[in-house]
């Protein structure tokens, strides 16, 4: 059996060119005991796979050249070591972006895809779906009747944190690129206005969808974004820093112009890392599928096809905005 892979080949220096990968196919080896074969059916293509590109320190080791590139992913298992995994269990696990992988069975977790689609299980009952869950509740701590902003708010991460904070019983209101994706998150998410970055006069539309002020910011972007909400923060708000997209793919990134904002009013600037939440990861894909279930969480997912050929035009595409929900690439 012949096993395709994209491995790092290069580390970029800016935008992702096509030369930083290499695509290689080779044998699947024997398993080991304890291990399972999964022949991956969806991969969670992430902003963060930009940062584990680069050479730095990090909340994570970067992916080191030669490597499989590091990937979220389901799949299916197809043989089987591990006496509590049997042949035909759907799982979710760090797979890498490639066709089949060989991982021990302890590193996985059984998913039903007769209970949601399997792209689910990468975006709202993922990583994604997590991260939105603790950075909104845990981090922003949003409390009824406040006024909450999110930034890439059709994105994976954002488009669920937009959604807790309304039915935590906030006023939610979105920033995006693009008509389609303001419309998407005023009338299919529930958010209560929208605000189209790419119209210009930022400050002054927020400030008029915003007018008691903002008191959490869930941030994705950073930025000039991060920016200009910083200058209509509340007294003791809470700026939640999820990722920052519009940096990623620059050699020089900026960082807050109007921090003393935070001085000013008092307030908090806080990261979050999903993996700091493990050991509630369970608690938390229990209440947002009963949210999903109950039609309060709108699950989103995108997915291109291509399989493992298509992995760089669909990461490009991520970057370039063009999902709305989470992107997942369709392996088989």
């Amino acid at each position: 059996m012949k096993n395709t892979q994209v491995l790092l080949a290069k580390r970029p220096l800016g935008e992702i060119t096509p030369d930083c990968w290499e695509y290689k196919s080779v044998d699947v080896p024997e398993l080991e005991k304890g291990q399972v074969l999964v022949e991956v059916h969806y991969l969670s293509i992430d902003p963060a796979m930009r940062g584990w590109m680069n050479a730095g320190k990090s909340y994570i080791r970067p992916v080191e050249l030669g490597e499989v590139f590091r990937a979220l992913g389901v799949g299916k298992i197809i043989a089987s070591q591990d006496d509590r995994l049997a042949v035909g269990t759907f799982v979710s696990g760090s797979v890498g972006v490639q066709e089949y992988a060989i991982l021990s069975g302890k590193d996985l977790v059984p998913v039903d895809p007769s209970f949601m689609a399997l792209p689910v299980y990468l975006g709202t009952l993922g990583m994604s779906g997590m991260t939105a869950y603790f950075g909104m509740l845990d981090t922003g701590q949003p409390k009824e009747g406040e006024t909450v902003v999110v930034s890439g708010a059709a994105g994976a991460v954002g488009s669920v944190a937009g959604q807790i904070a309304k039915l935590k019983g906030c006023r939610v209101v979105g920033i995006a690129g693009g008509a389609d994706k303001c419309r998407y998150v005023v009338e299919t998410l529930g958010f209560d206005a929208c605000i189209d970055y790419k119209e210009g006069a930022l400050r002054k539309r927020l400030s008029e969808a915003c007018p008691n002020g903002v008191d959490v910011f869930f941030d994705n972007v950073g930025g000039e974004i991060l920016d200009t909400v910083l200058t209509l923060i509340n007294k003791k708000a809470r700026i939640v820093i999820c990722g920052a997209i519009s940096q990623y793919n620059t050699s020089r990134p900026e960082g807050p112009r109007n921090y003393l904002s935070l001085l000013v009013n008092r307030a908090k600037m806080e990261g979050i890392v999903v993996f700091d939440n493990i050991p509630k990861y369970g608690e938390a894909a229990q209440e947002m599928a009963q949210w999903i279930l109950q039609g309060k969480l709108n699950a989103q997912y995108h997915v291109e096809t291509g399989g493992i050929p298509a992995f760089h035009d669909t990461l490009q595409k991520l970057f370039a905005g063009a999902n709305i929900g989470k992107m997942v690439l369709q392996v088989r």
